[in-house]
């Protein structure tokens, strides 16, 4: 390919540059993938696409070069959709609720695969709860058999991206060189190694980010629930209810609208984001001594229905009312 041509064109910022065609932006990433472009150029090219903002069709050719490549795994037997958590920003703030609702799901007997990193530069990651909740037995997969193994006997799994695909892996690591985001922090929310037969929880904090990602995966034909996440994890706002979104073949249904009244009480938290502190609180709402605040009851109603556990949504919302798994959902 040459390089050159595509960083002059994609090079001249938000009002000069041009648009890559969607097979121009899977050829070009794919060899981005490959490690096939030099040092220098993808280092250009990345900057580019920071400062120009990647169209739809790029980010679908993106997202399809990631997806050939992608590291697949086979869909535990049964009905029941995985339901695919991808976990990439931990909690700064408050706590990260992602491996509750992956614990709750797998109470269901609905599969889980988490993937996301092990370093959270100083942020408190998904990897760190589960290994804290766990005291080892939940510790990340090391290899794709592994992944395997973990799914098909326990139903649930934490499978970093190095093992699913070293070339995105690559890709987010080039933030530690570059001082900048790059496209591959998006795709990484976008993966469903089950080849589309997975449910995705997909996420985004910023509304024009999260037009992106329902138009790619509606596009591409991808199982998702859509919602804003919570510090960019894609569980629901404890506090308040975002708009949860269900996409299917091509179309969004809206599941819930966002909550926006002001709150009559808080629910009980965490009252710090640290492993530990997230660890005692999430035990405590497993053995139904705290109860599961109404958005996280809500989300996962939602992910109830859309993974085909239960037959219609009005069913799943009263399955998670009335039997809870034992827990109290206010």
């Amino acid at each position: 390919m040459n390089y050159t041509h595509i960083i002059r064109e994609i090079g001249r910022g938000s009002a000069g540059a041009r648009d890559m065609s969607r097979e121009e932006a899977q050829l070009l990433y794919g060899a981005m993938l490959d490690g096939g472009v030099p040092d220098l150029e993808l280092g250009a090219i990345a900057i580019a696409l920071r400062m120009k903002g990647e169209s739809n069709e790029e980010m679908v050719g993106f997202l399809s070069a990631a997806r050939e490549r992608l590291h697949s795994l086979r869909r535990p037997q049964g009905r029941i959709r995985p339901v695919v958590i991808p976990s990439y920003n931990g909690a700064r703030k408050s706590a990260n609720l992602t491996p509750l609702l992956a614990l709750l799901l797998q109470r269901f007997g609905v599969p889980v695969l988490v993937h996301g990193l092990i370093e959270g530069y100083g942020r408190v990651t998904s990897a760190q709860i589960f290994r804290e909740f766990s005291l080892g037995s939940l510790l990340p997969c090391t290899s794709h058999a592994q992944a395997q193994q973990a799914m098909d006997e326990h139903g649930l799994a934490y499978v970093p991206l190095s093992v699913l695909s070293p070339g995105l892996n690559d890709q987010l690591a080039l933030r530690a060189r570059l001082g900048l985001r790059n496209s591959a922090h998006s795709l990484v929310k976008m993966l469903d190694p089950f080849k589309g037969e997975g449910l995705m929880l997909a996420a985004a904090t910023h509304p024009d980010y999260i037009d992106t990602m329902r138009d790619v995966l509606c596009a591409v034909g991808t199982r998702a629930l859509l919602l804003r996440g919570t510090e960019g994890e894609p569980f629901a706002n404890p506090k308040r209810r975002p708009r949860i979104e269900h996409l299917r073949d091509g179309v969004a249904d809206v599941l819930f609208e966002a909550e926006h009244d002001s709150l009559k009480t808080l629910p009980h938290l965490p009252e710090t984001c640290d492993a530990k502190a997230t660890v005692d609180w999430m035990r405590r709402v497993l053995a139904g001594e705290y109860p599961l605040p109404q958005p996280l009851a809500n989300q996962l109603a939602c992910c109830l229905y859309a993974s085909g556990y239960a037959d219609d949504f009005n069913q799943a919302k009263a399955i998670v009312a009335v039997e809870g798994n034992g827990m109290t959902l206010v």
